[in-house]
Parts: C-alpha cells; structure tokens; sequence
C-alpha cells in the first residue's frame, strides 16, 4: 500500500513539476493572430476575385471558380518553398481555415516523402492528411443529396 501512495506522490510531482516549466499558452493572442492571418488571406483572395471580375471581365460564378484553382495554387507553391509550414506555426488556424491550407494538407505530405519516389512517396503520400476529408465530404454530401431527394420529390 505505500508503494502505491509513493507511486502516486511521485506522479504528482513530476506532473506539477511538467506543469511548472511547461510554456503556458497565450489563447488571446493565438486568437487574434489567427483573425488577422485568415481575414488576410480572404482579402487577397477577394482581391484575386475582384481582379478576375474586373480586369479579367470573368462572370461572378467564373471568377470565383479562378479564384479558388488561384488560392490552392498559391498555398501548394508557398507550402514547396516552406513559406506556409512558417506561416502556421505563427498564425495557427488562420492558415488552415482558408481554402489555403487545404492546398497545404495535400502537398505537404506529398513534400515530405518526395525522397521515396514519384509514385511510392509523392503519389501515395498526396492525400494522406486530406484524403478522408474529401472520403467523407463526398460520402455525406451524397448521403444528404439522397435524403433531400426522398424529401423533395418522394417515392
């Protein structure tokens, strides 16, 4: 029974200790940094948007079609530079929310098994982080697709 109350003054210990030099974080500025970050990367893409409509003379339905194959390229080549992996560590989730960061989740993986090959390592690792995000968007969005079906047009 005192090996046990031992054990357990023991895991206290190292766990207040771990408490103790462990870097608090600071919830208030991770949340602005990630408002600024993200708000920044909608206003370039409703910059890119603007541009396409504008300059580019693109429908509202083109443009924004251009505007996100645009976004996703810039994430995917900024994330090849190491430029986006910076960016997250500093902004958290302002960087992953846009659509920005899912051109990060694909090529990322993609980057870090590069040295394995083109087809074990870049073409088995492209959708290994963002793959079941679009399994289940998919799924769901077929499953919802038919219930919505069955509700609007009955049987």
């Amino acid at each position: 029974m005192s090996e046990q109350k031992n054990s357990n003054q023991n895991e206290k210990k190292y766990k207040d200790y771990v408490d103790e030099i462990s870097p608090k974080p600071t919830y208030v500025k991770n949340y602005i940094l990630a408002f600024i970050v993200g708000g920044i990367i909608c206003m370039i893409g409703q910059g890119i948007n603007d541009a396409y409509m504008n300059i580019g003379g693109l429908n509202k339905q083109d443009a924004a079609s251009y505007t996100s194959i645009t976004l996703i390229f810039i994430g995917a080549f900024l994330t090849g530079l190491g430029v986006y992996d910076l960016l997250g560590k500093r902004a958290g989730a302002g960087s992953i929310i846009p659509i920005t960061g899912f051109a990060n989740s694909i090529v990322s993986p993609a980057m870090e098994y590069k040295r394995e090959g083109y087809v074990l390592g870049v073409g088995a690792n492209l959708f290994k982080i963002a793959g079941p995000v679009l399994v289940y968007g998919v799924g769901s969005s077929i499953l919802f697709g038919f219930i919505y079906y069955i509700f609007k047009v009955g049987f």
